[in-house]
């Protein structure tokens, strides 16, 4: 295999909007390209040159964007090609490209020399990323002078520019042999540190040489040098809310396949899709609120059998009071909400995971708060626990910190039931209404079936719709796990909350807030059972509210 980079400069046309071109690519196109395996980052940059004298008015494009590929054979292969098919390819992204010149590139990889303490854009958060400076040299060469031209950069030019301050690496290409019609020329990327020595002396002291004049003079025929600062990293899951907020974006919009989609809102923007896991699950989500990419972020985690529905009238709540708004919200489906729940056993360690690829996917390095409920609830509390550095605090609601001795039974009398009553949908087995009947009765108190019969029903539907195999393997979680001891060593803080009426939970967790190492307090939600969020979503915001802006 030879890797290789993908190079794509674009020029939008003057009437194409900023937030149309922004939105249809940091969400549509280049996220499309970041879930192809051989594909591993992409990088989109913005010109810092086109004022220089010697480039005004060449028309040269402000734009480009970076595409490292493992394997530059699969470009000429039907799962790249498909993206700019019909199929894949949406109307938006014929209607906004026909706006826009583009111009893409392949080359093969022919050398990287790194600095000792290299590390790649794409592995820095976007505030350590800004400033990050990008000079790209296109080369052409007299073919008989290629030799001398690679040992110049190899043996002086390279050496000399890692003594520039700032230098962070230099990788060279050359046109891709999978694109023999496109002309052969050389392609060097340097890239900087925001602060840097760029035009200081190390650097004129590594373009001024007599080496150096006699490459120029003897082996180059054309020559173009550009400078570029980094402006955006994609990641395999859409993130991007602030074009969403602009009264110029083209939307609402849908992917071809339904699974992507974005909600424009000048208060409200929101972006759904999906995270696919190492291990091949596809946990859709939802990324809603403020606009800043590295505004806080709130992740909430559902109990078994529910979607991220179930969070509506709590997040309406929260995003209503005007402290809130300067954080953005993830809401995910569970692994078990659907059919494929993956290969491996369920657990809840399998379900923290989960959550930190979320975080790897949208490119959170810490999580403000996790705030999960049930199922949900332990599940955050074992990220936190698991994964201190990812988690700033979190919220438990409605849980235990080990599996009771009688869950496993309980569940399989549950999942038996289920399997009893044979419901189906789109020809796939279905939890069905018996036991979405019993569930919702169990975490209801009686006076929501009596005062709120359309929000008890409105539940029990999402219960009845699960997916029957998904909840079958997803109740392992709950059947066996432990994290008392793990609680003792607790340095993420937390709070605890239970709906006052769901049984013996609210002793249970008041225990659990007496062993979690630290200050840790119980707060109860008067009127409500298993699920407080959706039974007393405004009582349950002002405990949320409270504990988090502190």
């Amino acid at each position: 295999m030879v890797s290789g980079l993908l190079y794509v400069t674009m020029q939008p046309q003057a009437g194409l909007p900023d937030a149309q071109f922004h939105d249809w690519y940091n969400t549509e196109h280049g996220p499309l390209r970041l879930r192809l395996p051989f594909i591993t980052n992409g990088l989109r940059y913005r010109a810092v040159d086109l004022e220089d004298e010697d480039k005004k008015g060449k028309g040269l494009p402000e734009w480009v964007a970076l595409y490292d590929v493992t394997d530059m054979d699969e470009m000429l292969r039907e799962t790249y090609l498909a993206l700019r098919g019909d199929g894949i390819k949406t109307q938006r992204e014929k209607d906004t490209m026909a706006q826009i010149a583009v111009d893409r590139m392949l080359f093969d990889l022919v050398d990287d020399s790194r600095a000792d303490d290299f590390r790649p854009v794409e592995s820095l958060d976007d505030v350590a990323a800004t400033g990050s400076v990008l000079v790209a040299v296109f080369t052409t060469v007299k073919p008989d002078a290629e030799d001398e031209y690679n040992r110049w950069y190899r043996e002086e030019h390279c050496p000399m520019l890692s003594r520039v301050p700032g230098w962070r690496r230099t990788r060279r290409f050359l046109t891709a042999a999978v694109d023999p019609k496109a002309p052969r020329q050389f392609l060097a990327l340097h890239e900087y540190s925001p602060q840097n020595g760029l035009g200081g002396p190390e650097h004129q002291a590594a373009t001024s040489t007599a080496w150096c004049s006699r490459i120029e003079a003897d082996a180059v025929v054309a020559k173009l040098r550009r400078v570029y600062k980094w402006y955006y990293t994609f990641g395999p899951a859409p993130r991007e809310l602030a074009s969403l907020a602009s009264t110029s974006v083209a939307g609402p919009w849908s992917s071809n396949d339904g699974r992507t989609r974005t909600l424009p809102s000048t208060e409200r923007p929101a972006v759904e899709s999906f995270v696919t896991t190492a291990d091949g699950v596809e946990l859709a989500y939802r990324l809603e609120g403020a606009t800043d990419p590295n505004a806080p972020l709130v992740v909430l985690s559902n109990s078994i059998l529910v979607d991220y529905h179930i969070w509506d009238g709590f997040v309406d709540a929260f995003f209503a009071r005007p402290e809130n708004a300067k954080y953005r919200v993830l809401r995910y489906l569970t692994r078990g909400r659907t059919s494929n729940v993956g290969s491996q056993p369920v657990t809840i360690d399998v379900l923290a995971a989960d959550i930190i690829a979320l975080l790897d996917a949208l490119r959170v390095p810490q999580a403000a708060a996790l705030i999960g409920v049930s199922l949900g609830g332990v599940t955050v509390l074992n990220t936190a626990l698991r994964y201190p550095a990812r988690v700033a605090t979190f919220i438990s609601c409605d849980t235990n910190s080990s599996a009771p001795a009688s869950n496993k039974k309980a569940w399989a009398d549950r999942v038996a039931m289920a399997e009893t009553e044979g419901a189906r949908s789109a020809d796939e087995p279905i939890v069905g209404q018996n036991l979405a009947e019993v569930t919702t009765r169990r975490w209801f108190v009686p006076a929501t079936y009596e005062t709120k019969p359309a929000l008890a029903e409105r539940v029990k539907q999402i219960v009845a719709s699960n997916s029957l195999r998904g909840f079958s393997q997803a109740v392992n979680a709950l059947c066996d796990y432990d994290v008392r001891a793990a609680m003792a060593e607790a340095v993420v803080p937390g709070l605890f909350v239970a709906g006052a009426s769901d049984g013996i939970l609210p002793q249970t967790m008041q225990q659990m807030a007496a062993d979690l190492k630290g200050d840790a307090q119980l707060k109860l939600v008067e009127e409500a059972g298993h699920l407080p969020m959706v039974e007393q979503p405004q009582a349950f915001e002002a405990i949320v509210s409270e504990f988090i802006n502190k």
